[in-house]
């Protein structure tokens, strides 16, 4: 009996071991594993490219993240994602790279990676960042500067804010995961397709109806930041 109960725990606790091994990106089991973008096989990830077609081009992108991007935009804000999906070297590698900039007083909106965490570094500017916990919610921010850097756990809802009323910032950003996902949180909650029944966020935010149709209309298609 006590044999089996043993067992029975030795199982359990290797079961638990797999399932948190499997939260996060794939580990190559080989030098590199180049992401063959073409192929029709669908895995946790991408089907590796042929190692013997692999050529030094497949580990370089002519990113370009020294040229400024157009922030000209409702929240003020452009993110340059560099990931496995226009960089197949990342594939596997558990790394991308993110460059961000903000106009005046622009704001990288309230959202969360559900697979990474974010290394932020300050390249230019001033920035208010900050993240939230889960429940009971408890808000970490801070004032950086050029040359800072701030880390926003995996999955917690992170934003930032250039506070420069008249000159633009910009940040760059690593992230644990060849492919972050991004979740809006505006965006998600009053954007979704097909809408989130106007009932449930009525009870949740507390408001009237009129206010949350007014904000599905900032957030319809033709209006996603």
């Amino acid at each position: 009996m006590a044999s089996s109960s043993l067992f029975l725990l030795a199982s359990l606790l290797v079961l638990s071991s797999w399932q948190q091994a499997i939260a996060y990106d794939p580990s190559p089991l080989q030098d590199f594993c180049v992401a063959d973008m073409a192929s029709p096989v669908r895995v946790n990830g991408f089907a590796c490219k042929d190692p013997m077609n692999v050529t030094s081009d497949d580990f370089f992108n002519a990113a370009k993240f020294d040229m400024p991007r157009n922030t000209m935009n409702k929240v003020g804000s452009n993110v340059t994602n560099l990931n496995v999906i226009n960089f197949p070297g990342l594939n596997t590698l558990g790394i991308s790279l993110a460059r961000i900039d903000y106009a005046p007083m622009g704001v990288n909106p309230p959202h969360v990676h559900p697979r990474a965490t974010e290394l932020l570094t300050v390249l230019e500017g001033t920035l208010y960042v900050g993240f939230v916990t889960s429940n009971p919610n408890r808000l970490f921010s801070k004032v950086v500067h050029k040359g800072d850097v701030f880390v926003f756990p995996k999955a917690m809802i992170h934003f930032q804010m250039n506070l420069d009323h008249n000159k633009p910032a910009v940040a760059q950003s690593a992230l644990s995961s060849q492919n972050p996902g991004v979740i809006t949180i505006a965006s998600a909650i009053f954007g979704s397709k097909p809408p989130i029944s106007d009932d449930v966020l009525v009870k949740a935010f507390q408001v009237e109806k009129k206010v949350i149709d007014w904000l599905k209309s900032q957030f319809s298609e033709n209006n996603h930041y």
